[in-house]
């Protein structure tokens, strides 16, 4: 049996059918996924604004829809998922100004600094980043249907409000009272017609940037970008639209309002929101199934968003944290929990998640040493419908076969990203007492059998980290020296010094060149094929 076990079956297998169960922040409640079109998934996530430098609470978001995305393509869907960029708004306009630079300059500077660690994380699955001022004329003419239709009003000054007295739902994702809403002050209070309503167009102000409009020049309110965006680009009625749990209110509240008003159908079928970032210093457990911590924050906008953690809280910039971090060591920590709960950020926390991934480093070179081949040369099937190899006929590989099911199990169930790591760690466990009992690193003593066995096995785990995301490229070094020539040359003669210390009975020299080694942060590890040696 080779490595690749099986074969990718085509994209054309339908999706199983009521077997994932998202959790609505809309309904409050746990449902079957029931696509608008059969068979296709729709996915709108809030994107950055564009004014500063992204950190880690940018990352969170796009790393758990990037697996559920992942995930919902295993399943055999077709997916759209679209994220945003807001590249016109009041923080873009100060910080442009302050730095001296156009708003343009200063947007595209940022966007890349996103789109660049978005890369780094291994986060290829977003098909359209579309920019608020790419859309301008989608926005406009969103707005004057909401005019037209007598939900909104041109006011004094250019602007144009939307008027939450003609939405009878309005709050219905938030739970908030309209009656109790206070909206901006200053200026702007005194042109609407009630406390909450929004801004849907700006009218222009001296030295800023505007466009056009039927109601003078300006520029687009926040809520709008998003409502005319997701609907050019998927649907009136879309599936999913997800953001932090910090974007509920106001501006999820708003994009509902304005959209359902002007098409008089629902936005989006499930609203996900998941949980925020918060600072945090004690190192908690790493991949356990069911992690406590968070749970009373779990959903609760003002206890999450009272310790969220942003640019005006201190946050460093995203790729200040990969030069620390590997970007699969911080994807790890951030899928290690399930998403609706926050997330307690602490370089403490993400050096534990950097510890726990060694178990599986370490496993992948044992797998290397008993077959010749890389975990990462592995070819998996694409579909959750078809089993990965042929079956066994030996109660591990039944085992084996019930963890998969248990991790499918885990992400069915609202993505339970944190529930499906804990099945990983599982299966490794199960795969490295595998190789101990059955002394598969003795080339003497272990059966060609038992090999095939760690290689089917091998290839589940490769199938279900790849649905997360992980495990996709071998890490890089942390240090390129590790791989030079002349380091090479050099172990290979403490290697060879310490064997001949050996041979001839001098055991405290070959204990101290060992010792020695290990204060450098390199070991060595003798197996019966030699000496092997590694940085860590």
């Amino acid at each position: 049996m080779t490595t690749q076990l099986a074969s990718a079956p085509g994209a054309s297998m339908s999706p199983p059918a009521d077997t994932i169960r998202i959790y609505s922040t809309l309904s409050r409640t746990k449902s079957s996924l029931e696509p608008v079109t059969p068979g296709k998934i729709g996915i709108y996530l809030c994107g950055p604004t564009v004014y500063k430098p992204s950190h880690i609470g940018h990352m969170v978001g796009p790393v758990i829809f990037d697996a559920i995305k992942r995930f919902l393509v295993y399943s055999g869907y077709e997916v759209t998922f679209v994220v945003n960029i807001t590249d016109i708004d009041d923080k873009l306009i100060n910080e442009s100004q302050a730095r001296g630079i156009t708003l343009d300059e200063l947007a595209r500077e940022m966007e890349n600094d996103y789109r660049a660690n978005l890369a780094a994380m291994g986060i290829d699955t977003i098909d359209h980043f579309p920019r608020a001022t790419d859309n301008i004329v989608e926005i406009v003419q969103f707005i004057q249907d909401l005019v037209t239709k007598g939900f909104a009003y041109p006011a004094e000054g250019g602007d144009v409000y939307f008027d939450v007295s003609r939405d009878a739902e309005y709050g219905k994702l938030s739970g908030r009272d309209v009656a109790s809403l206070q909206g901006e002050g200053g200026e702007m209070a005194g042109r609407k017609r009630n406390a909450a309503d929004f801004a849907l167009w700006k009218g222009a102000k001296p030295g800023e940037p505007s466009w056009p409009s039927p109601w003078g020049n300006g520029r687009p309110g926040w809520h709008i970008e998003c409502s005319a965006m997701s609907r050019r680009l998927l649907g009136e009625t879309f599936d999913i639209h997800g953001g932090g749990l910090d974007l509920m209110f106001p501006h999820h509240e708003n994009e509902i309002a304005q959209s359902e008003c002007c098409h008089g159908k629902p936005q989006a079928k499930y609203w996900l929101h998941n949980g925020l970032m918060q600072a945090a210093d004690e190192v908690g457990k790493v991949g356990g199934r069911n992690t406590r911590a968070g749970e009373s924050a779990e959903g609760n906008q003002a206890e999450q968003e009272a310790g969220k953690m942003g640019k005006s809280k201190g946050a460093s910039p995203f790729r200040d944290l990969i030069k620390e971090f590997s970007p699969e060591t911080i994807r790890f920590y951030l899928l290690s929990s399930h998403y609706r709960r926050p997330i307690y950020f602490s370089t403490a926390r993400i050096g534990e998640s950097a510890t726990s991934l060694e178990t599986f480093y370490r496993f992948f070179e044992r797998f290397e040493r008993v077959t010749g081949h890389s975990f990462y040369s592995l070819k998996p099937p694409a579909r959750r419908m078809v089993s990965p190899t042929e079956p066994f006929d030996d109660p591990v590989w039944r085992q084996i076969e019930e963890r998969r099911q248990r991790f499918i199990e885990a992400m069915d169930d609202d993505f339970n990203t944190g529930g499906a790591v804990g099945d990983l760690f599982e299966l490794v466990r199960m795969l490295n007492r595998m190789i101990d009992s059955g002394k598969l690193e003795d080339p003497s003593a272990r059966s060609a059998e038992s090999v095939k066995l760690l290689q089917a096995g091998t290839l589940v785990l490769r199938e279900l980290s790849a649905v997360l995301g992980l495990f996709q490229k071998p890490v890089e070094a942390p240090d390129a020296a590790a791989n030079n020539e002349l380091v090479e040359q050099l172990m290979a003669l403490f290697i060879e010094l310490r064997a001949e210390a050996r041979a001839s009975k001098n055991f405290a020299l070959g204990d101290k060149i060992r010792n020695r080694l290990a204060e450098l942060n390199i070991t060595l590890t003798d197996r019966p094929s030699g000496t092997e040696w590694k940085i860590g």
